[in-house]
C-alpha cells in the first residue's frame, strides 16, 4: 500500500526553473497512444499551465518544457506501435523486458524510435521503462535518424572533464542528424560535478541507484533513486553524490540545433 502524508507533506517541488518530482505524488493514468499502458507523466509542456515560465518562448510557441519524459508500466496487453506525427521517442528498460520488432530489450538496453516511423513495442509479461519524447527538428539535407536499439554495456563511458568518479556514457551518436541527446551519468560516492553548470541546454533526469544532493538555482534538494528532475535552460545546477553507493542517473538535453527559433524553412 502507497504511504498516506495526512498532513499533505511532499518532497514534490514545481518552480519558474526547475521542478522536483519524488515519488510520492505520482497519480498513475492511461498513457495516450500506448494500449493498456499505466504510467506517470513526470516533465512535460503541461507544466506551463501550472505557471512555470523557465522556458523561453519558441517555434512551439509555449512556455515550459519542450518535451515530455514519463514512466510506463507494461504489462502482458501493453503495446505501442508510433509515437504522433513529428514525435520522436527514446525508451530505456528500467525493469523487466520488451520487444521492439523483432528484438528483445533487457534493463539498461534502450531503442531509438524515430518520428514518423512504425514499430511493434510489446512485453511479455511486465516492465517499466522510462520514456523520453520530443517533435524533431530536422535539418536540410541531413537525412533523418533511423530506428535502433543498443544497450549501456555496449557503450563506452568517459570520465567527465577527467574525473574517473564520474562516468558520462552518451547512449545517442553525437550527430547533427539527433537533435537530443540521452545520457548516463555515474559518481562513485563523493563525486561532484567541479562546477556549478548554467547553459543553453534544458535537461530531463531520472535516478536509477544511488542518492545525493542537487543545487537546482538557489534550492538545494535531496534525491534519490526514482526521482525525476526538470531544469530549464540556464537553471544553475550541481550534484554531489553521498552514501556508501555510486548513484546514478539518465537524462536528456537538446542539442545540434540553431539557438534562435526555427524559421519558415526549418518547420
Amino acid at each position: 500500500m502507497k504511504q498516506r502524508h495526512p498532513l499533505g507533506e511532499t518532497r514534490t517541488s514545481v518552480q519558474s526553473d526547475h521542478a522536483l518530482i519524488g515519488t510520492d505524488s505520482h497519480v498513475p493514468a492511461s498513457l495516450f497512444g500506448w494500449e493498456a499502458t499505466q504510467g506517470v507523466m513526470l516533465v512535460s509542456p503541461a507544466m506551463s499551465r501550472a505557471g512555470v515560465s523557465g522556458r523561453s518562448i519558441g517555434s512551439s510557441g509555449t512556455r515550459g518544457p519542450g518535451f515530455a519524459m514519463y514512466l510506463a508500466d507494461l504489462d502482458e496487453a501493453s503495446s505501442t506501435k508510433a509515437a504522433p506525427a513529428g514525435v520522436q521517442r527514446v525508451v530505456y528498460v528500467l525493469q523487466g523486458s520488451i520487444f521492439v520488432d523483432s528484438c528483445t530489450l533487457l534493463p539498461e538496453h534502450f531503442a531509438y524510435l524515430p518520428a514518423d516511423s512504425s514499430y511493434d513495442l510489446r512485453c511479455k509479461s511486465s516492465a517499466r521503462l522510462l520514456v523520453f519524447e520530443k517533435r524533431y527538428e530536422p535539418l536540410p539535407e541531413v537525412a533523418r535518424p533511423e530506428l535502433f536499439v543498443s544497450s549501456l554495456s555496449q557503450k563506452t563511458g568517459e570520465p567527465f572533464l577527467g574525473d574517473p568518479d564520474l562516468i558520462l556514457t552518451n547512449l545517442l551518436p553525437d550527430h547533427p542528424a539527433f537533435d537530443m541527446a540521452v545520457n548516463v551519468f555515474t559518481y562513485q560516492s563523493g563525486g561532484a560535478l567541479p562546477l556549478v553548470e548554467t547553459h543553453i541546454m534544458e535537461h530531463g533526469l531520472y535516478m536509477t541507484q544511488g542518492q545525493g544532493v542537487y543545487r537546482l538555482n538557489q534550492s538545494w534538494y535531496p534525491v534519490a533513486k526514482d526521482d525525476a528532475i526538470w531544469m530549464a535552460a540556464y537553471c544553475p545546477q550541481w550534484f554531489v553524490a553521498m552514501g556508501g553507493n555510486p548513484a546514478q542517473y539518465v537524462y536528456y538535453k537538446d542539442v545540434n540545433r540553431y539557438h534562435l527559433p526555427l524559421s519558415a524553412e526549418y518547420s
